[in-house]
């Protein structure tokens, strides 16, 4: 059986609730049952849902590759600030 495709919002909607130095801040949710990302609602952070586990950083990167496909960008153009072991995480997010 095939392994449903992430839900992503558009790109254009994810770059909005970055600030204007290219922030964005981020609610992470591993070992979720799918991959997905979820707008905010009422001033909260936009939630990022990984199937990766929090152990060894894979979470962080897996939340890093689903931004970069979401926005178009390369991996590479994402860097985690802030947040490494924490769910509130902040990403630098280059504008590629």
């Amino acid at each position: 059986m095939a392994k449903p495709r992430p839900k992503l919002p558009p790109r254009e909607a994810i770059l909005a609730l970055a600030d204007d130095q290219g922030r964005l801040a981020v609610r992470a949710a591993p070992n979720a049952s799918a991959d997905a990302i979820l707008l905010p609602e009422d001033g909260e952070a936009l939630r990022v849902r990984v199937t990766a586990p929090p152990e060894d950083g894979r979470a962080n990167e897996a939340i890093l590759a689903l931004l970069a496909k979401a926005l178009g960008q390369p991996r590479s153009s994402l860097e985690l600030l802030r947040g490494a072991t924490a769910r509130d995480k902040l990403i630098s997010i280059g504008r590629g």
